[in-house]
């Protein structure tokens, strides 16, 4: 009754640990979360949205007040009573009366300044728009980015789990031989050669276990850095998967996408919209500018002064300004955005180009991935087999040790490689949809599907 009893505590905290691993898209919420370069690039999306109304203010009326209060104590020299003064409040000349002249003034003014014609702030205004568009493609291109990321860390914790696990297992098989290897040496089946043969199979895959646990602790620690916080148990691809192809399956529609579609394209494509708006904004500094300004003046005169008591002035019309000369200083701001429009165009081409080449090795790298792992499938079932008869002719005495362990090295390498392969044409077939700009969240759901859960 206690081993039934065993084997179910055992069963039953298997299936408590495995419910417990993360899948997929369990990791990508926390990289959503807590991942810095995603955060950074919100915050810079959220930055890019406020560069229209900032754009827009270059349009709309400008209106301000301004004002002083003053004292104002004249004491006037006898000597100079019936001379001729400046007052300081109105500007214009005040005969001395020979008595002291003490007031305040207070005065204010309010103004409004309406552009009528001013292309440079037009310009402005329509170059914002690329900008927050440009922003917005960013973002676009930081979120398929993080798909990628996380996709690619959570793969490569997987990978490195399954090199330990080979590793390991190779190492209980080595470790078999190596005891089998001394037991007939003993009984002098065998020769010392056979015995050392096992031993050094075995100090290899120990050195090679030891390099396994660093390389999981490494590929655990990139991952963490993208979710914040350390990784828990993963929940690993199904054994015996099938791998879909990509749909369309011709190149051309995934090169075409890439090149039309890219983000990295769009925001190439708004940029050297950007520098041909620059263009036409350094050349409205040739043009004239006109503005509807108003303002109305109170002045407010209280004390011992003639003047006392409101005066109003309100004033509107029509501001103009021709620019005349201004150094060479516009043309060569025209010169200088023409030459960097030319580099603009450039690196859109250079942009199409990249995307393009990145759709055709991914495309490349998923059909590629496809028939690795079909071969690479069979390939294990034949190291099986191999494995199976080097054992039984090492029993029966017509195969030798080493025979024994290079098909046991064989089979763990196929299946090492077989992973690999797996984890490589699922991640080509994301960076194929990255690369056309249509990979999204939803592209994780069918390969969240492949794993165990």
């Amino acid at each position: 009754m206690q081993k039934p009893l065993i084997a179910a505590l055992i069963a039953s905290a298997f299936v408590s640990f495995n419910a417990h691993a993360a899948d997929l898209i369990q990791v990508y919420q926390q990289a959503l979360a807590n991942d810095a370069v995603y955060a950074s690039a919100r915050a810079s999306l959220a930055a890019g949205r406020e560069r229209v109304p900032q754009g827009r203010a270059g349009l709309l009326p400008t209106v301000g007040a301004s004002g002083s209060y003053s004292r104002v104590d004249n004491s006037n020299d006898p000597f100079n009573v019936g001379s001729t003064v400046t007052s300081p409040v109105t500007g214009q000349p005040t005969v001395v009366r020979g008595s002291a002249a003490n007031y305040n003034s207070n005065q204010y003014t309010l103004s409004l300044s309406q552009p009528l014609f001013r292309w440079d702030r037009f310009e402005a205004y329509e170059q914002s728009k690329l900008a927050q568009a440009i922003s917005e493609a960013q973002f676009a291109q930081a979120q398929q980015d993080l798909i990628t990321r996380v996709s690619q860390a959570y793969f490569d914790v997987l990978a490195a789990q399954d090199t330990l696990e080979s590793t390991r297992a190779q190492k209980t098989a080595t470790t078999e031989q190596l005891a089998s290897a001394k037991r007939n040496f003993e009984v002098g089946t065998q020769t010392i050669t056979d015995t050392h043969e096992a031993q050094a199979a075995y100090d290899l895959v120990v050195a090679q276990e030891f390099a396994a646990v660093n390389d999981l602790e490494n590929k655990k620690s990139a991952l963490q850095a993208i979710i914040g916080t350390a990784p828990s148990m993963l929940a690993p691809l199904k054994t015996g998967v099938a791998l879909a192809a990509p749909q369309p399956a011709a190149i051309e529609p995934w090169v075409s996408s890439a090149e039309n579609q890219n983000y990295s394209v769009m925001v190439s494509q708004l940029s050297l919209e950007t520098a041909k708006r620059e263009i036409k904004r350094n050349r409205a500094g040739h043009y004239p500018t006109l503005d509807l300004v108003a303002s109305s003046l109170h002045i407010k005169n209280s004390g011992q002064t003639p003047q006392s008591g409101l005066t109003v002035n309100n004033a509107i019309g029509v501001q103009w300004s021709v620019p005349i000369f201004s150094g060479f200083a516009v043309t060569s701001k025209v010169r200088e955005a023409i030459a960097l429009e030319d580099k603009a165009r450039n690196d859109l081409e250079n942009t199409r180009r990249t995307a393009a080449q990145a759709a055709r090795q991914s495309y490349l790298g998923v059909n590629s991935g496809l028939a690795q792992v079909k071969a690479l499938e069979a390939a294990e079932i034949s190291s099986q087999s191999a494995l199976d008869s080097n054992k039984l002719g090492y029993q029966v005495g017509v195969r030798i040790n080493i025979d024994v362990l290079n098909a046991q090295r064989q089979l763990y390498s196929t299946r090492r490689d077989l992973s690999r392969a797996r984890y490589d044409t699922i991640m080509n077939g994301l960076r194929l949809k990255a690369a056309s700009g249509s990979l999204r969240e939803a592209d994780l759901v069918p390969v969240n599907n492949l794993l165990e859960h």
